[in-house]
């Protein structure tokens, strides 16, 4: 069954199609939106590109899952690959269309997810902002943030577990959901997409543990691969 089936019964069925008539373009707001994408939108099937993995980043055998290490790997150099922050991309490349996606995030202190353009820098000093191709949110050291130029406090009534991400890329419309209590995080306003974007993941130093992409069957778990290649 798609992760994106979701069962409503026929009280809340009628009632997403009440406010979707109502509100129209402002009912994106509303906590029940998540629902109603869920049921149009077919899950994208996102995982980790590792060529693109910072050294310090492990990626799972099915690449659904990232994992910081303290001990960088040895791992070549390639013009792909982040070598200043831990960031690792999506393998989905989209130039058109919607695209929906999940990420679990559990109760890590500090993630960045969004999506980025194929062609941003990766090497050397850079900032997340639309203007250098990132639109991304930010969870840091308790505190969330949309990655704005300047950035954009998000103040949220309940903290996500799990993060759900809307493109569509015509309507320049890149949504962020909180799929813990079904409410909306944050938009990025008045878009112009152009080229290739891609799902993007960034881990921080300050905290160890895990994004975890989940799967149109729903499923939010993988495994852990060993380092093939010896580490520094």
């Amino acid at each position: 069954m798609s992760l994106l089936k979701i069962y409503l019964s026929g009280a809340l069925q009628d009632e997403i199609a009440r406010r979707k008539a109502q509100f129209k373009k402002a009912w994106k707001n509303d906590p029940l939106y998540p629902d109603w994408q869920k049921e149009v939108i077919k899950a994208a099937n996102v995982t980790l590109d590792e060529a693109t993995a910072h050294p310090a980043l492990l990626v799972s055998e099915r690449g659904r899952r990232v994992t910081w290490q303290e001990t960088c790997q040895d791992l070549p150099s390639s013009t792909q690959r982040f070598s200043s922050i831990p960031c690792v991309l999506g393998q989905l490349r989209i130039n058109s269309g919607r695209a929906y996606w999940e990420v679990e995030v559990g109760d890590m202190q500090s993630w960045d997810l969004g999506i980025c353009r194929d062609n941003v820098t990766r090497k050397g000093a850079f900032i997340m902002s639309p203007q250098n191709g990132f639109w991304a949110i930010r969870l840091y050291d308790g505190d969330y943030w949309a990655l704005t130029s300047p950035e954009t406090s998000l103040p949220l009534r309940e903290r996500p577990l799990k993060v759900g991400i809307f493109l569509n890329y015509e309507a320049g419309d890149v949504s962020f959901y909180n799929m813990t209590d079904g409410s909306h995080i944050f938009t990025f306003p008045q878009n112009t997409f152009y080229g290739v974007l891609r799902p993007l993941f960034r881990l921080w130093s300050s905290d160890s543990g895990s994004l975890t992409i989940c799967s149109a069957e729903g499923e939010c778990t993988d495994v852990i691969h060993k380092p093939t290649l010896q580490v520094k």
